[in-house]
């Protein structure tokens, strides 16, 4: 099955859809499972669609491709399987304008791979039904967006009440009907607050705590007794974590636990410690002249990784920042124009973050702070390049890296000068998938033929031959100046 490019909207429930009386479809096979969701809506007429899908889709066909003797051999037993191994969520037939009733050997061969089979009446376009999709994808987005900041609105309204930790854990609790559970040092229940859970459950997320608070990770999720467990480690290092218990997890109860966790981080961990006024005291010294290396003792550690990170799909922001911070257990958080950087400590685990894209340097002491900087945005940009979740800076010396960076981006410039913003992301994915179509047009979420034109378009710029690997080395060189 193909990689799956998961649009960032909530699937819509197959039975929303059959619900909806203006396009009147109706399942005839298949699973009614009420769990089967829709990501999205594609035409075909390809006899084999595999290669076209992602996954998740409601796959709408007219049967223009079905031979006249299809029935009598195992032409449709084969078309379904492939929609299966697809990740196909469904499968849509139009009656008009080529049958009027959905061939029985189709039926029978949804019934039998388990694909639900929906009749699209003659009056219901194709469109009409890709356009309901879409309509109740962005209904269940706004719902998503508006419980979510009607969360962070109460979790911040709470931490301002006098007691502002049970407050924060009872308003936690509430938002993701379930139980939140304050574990302190030694893995001690400080508070908790919410709907009370099964022994099993319970024991399972003190255990889940306790492997945050050893920082072999800063989140942690598990399932136990049928209950979504997940824990977050807080602060850096001072032992305590945040456990939720609740009967579902979706991103919505992700993001809202995780504005929970910051709070809670700040609530609990510098304003006690004294962390606070030593990093206040290290930021006036540098302000002040002082060398880095000089004041990276109240800073808590001497070697650092430096981290740049971008989310998925949209602008960085100062809370989703911090969100991140609180994950990866250091409150040394720069919010830039384009990227989000992080200073961790060396000995911290910098692990793939859920809707982001990360770069790590290696570890370094203050002096190197500003070259791990570079590297930091080096590996990001390979990371957005290959559209990998994390990547971190190889210690061996780049070729890039014996080029002076100045001349080196200026050539990059003068090179590059030709392209569109669109052609250079697409030539830039394409290398770095090594010149496959499928993948990168998976990658870029167009079609196939897409890119073999965008690339083409590339080559004419540039005057070059793109199947020669000294232009491609070239050009691969100069797009990581970009």
């Amino acid at each position: 099955m193909p990689e799956q490019a998961v649009p960032p909207t909530p699937p819509v429930p197959l039975t929303s859809l059959l619900a909806r009386e203006d396009l009147a479809l109706r399942q005839i096979a298949g699973p009614r499972d009420a769990g089967v969701a829709i990501r999205w809506a594609h035409t075909s007429e390809m006899s084999d669609p595999y290669p076209y899908l992602l996954g998740g889709e409601l796959l709408l066909t007219a049967g223009v491709h079905i031979p006249e003797a299809a029935g009598s051999g195992t032409y449709f037993d084969d078309y379904v399987s492939r929609i299966v191994a697809a990740g196909g969520a469904a499968l849509g037939f139009g009656l008009a304008p080529v049958h009027d009733t959905v061939p029985r050997a189709l039926v029978q061969a949804c019934e039998a791979h388990g694909l639900p089979l929906l009749e699209v009446p003659p009056q219901t376009t194709f469109s009409g039904v890709a356009r309901a999709v879409w309509q109740l994808m962005a209904q269940a987005r706004l719902a998503e967006l508006r419980r979510v900041t009607e969360a962070q609105q109460s979790l911040a309204a709470a931490a301002a009440r006098p007691d502002p930790v049970p407050s924060v854990l009872r308003q936690l609790a509430q938002r993701v009907t379930g139980r939140a559970v304050l574990y302190g040092p030694e893995g001690a229940r400080i508070a908790e607050a919410g709907r009370e859970q099964p022994e099993e459950a319970l024991g399972a997320l003190a255990e889940l705590a306790a492997v945050v608070t050893r920082r072999s990770t800063t989140t942690a999720t598990d399932t136990a007794a049928g209950v979504h467990l997940a824990a977050y480690a807080l602060g850096a290092g001072q032992g305590f974590a945040l456990g939720v218990a609740a009967p579902q997890r979706d991103p919505a109860d992700h993001t809202i636990a995780s504005v929970a966790a910051v709070l809670l981080t700040l609530l609990t961990g510098e304003h006690q410690s004294g962390t606070g006024a030593a990093r206040s005291s290290a930021l006036v010294r540098l302000l002040l002249g002082a060398a880095p290396e000089e004041v990276a003792a109240l800073l808590g550690a001497d070697s650092r990784v430096v981290v740049h990170a971008v989310p998925d799909g949209q602008a960085p922001d100062p809370m989703a920042a911090s969100a991140l911070g609180a994950a990866l257990g250091t409150p040394l958080v720069d919010l830039a124009d384009d990227a989000v950087r992080l200073l961790v400590p060396a000995d911290h685990d910098v692990p793939e973050q859920s809707g982001w894209t990360l770069g790590v340097s290696a570890p370094a002491g203050p002096a190197d702070w500003a070259a791990a900087d570079r590297q930091a945005a080096r590996a990001l940009a390979r990371a957005r390049a290959g559209h990998t979740p994390l990547v971190r800076h190889d210690a061996r010396p780049a070729l890039a890296d014996l080029l002076p960076a100045e001349e080196a981006a200026a050539h990059a410039r003068a090179l590059l000068a030709p392209l569109t913003p669109a052609l250079t992301d697409t030539l830039r994915t394409w290398l770095s998938l090594h010149g496959s179509w499928d993948r990168t047009a998976v990658a870029l979420s167009v079609h196939r033929n897409t890119v073999r034109q965008r690339i083409a378009r590339c080559a004419t710029l540039l005057n070059s031959d793109l199947d020669d690997t000294d232009v491609r080395t070239e050009l691969w060189l100069a797009l990581k100046q970009r």
